[in-house]
């Protein structure tokens, strides 16, 4: 495992992180693990690499819901879980749970992202 390199102490990243189903949250929580698709594991570890923090925010699609958010604690590594099957995901990264709490989008609407349209963040 490589040695974390200096990070910029100011710079956080935040990502939000659909989950096809409840189970795999569930397997982040008691875990600390997680796994996304190849196509996100660049974007996340240039974000670990450059930022200082990377929080995820994390949701079940379909949900209506958040269902907690995390620390990003690992950069994303080539070994593979079986917790989640092989449905096209990658590697598996460790993350912190800071709040595990299911919480309605509408508690969130006066928050947008200026980087998709300043659309509401859900």
């Amino acid at each position: 495992a490589k040695s974390p390199s200096p990070r910029p102490s100011t710079s956080v990243r935040y990502f939000i992180m659909k989950s096809n189903n409840l189970e795999n949250i569930d397997i982040s929580q008691q875990k600390g693990i997680w796994s996304t698709t190849l196509s996100n594991e660049r974007k996340l570890n240039r974000a670990f690499w450059e930022s200082s923090m990377v929080y995820l925010v994390f949701s079940v699609q379909g949900s209506g819901r958040f269902q907690g958010f995390a620390r990003m604690a690992s950069e994303i590594g080539c070994e593979k879980s079986q917790d989640w099957g092989s449905a096209g995901f990658g590697g598996v990264f460790k993350v912190k749970w800071i709040r595990k709490e299911s919480i309605p989008f509408q508690f969130a609407h006066h928050l947008l992202n200026p980087w998709n349209d300043n659309k509401k963040v859900q």
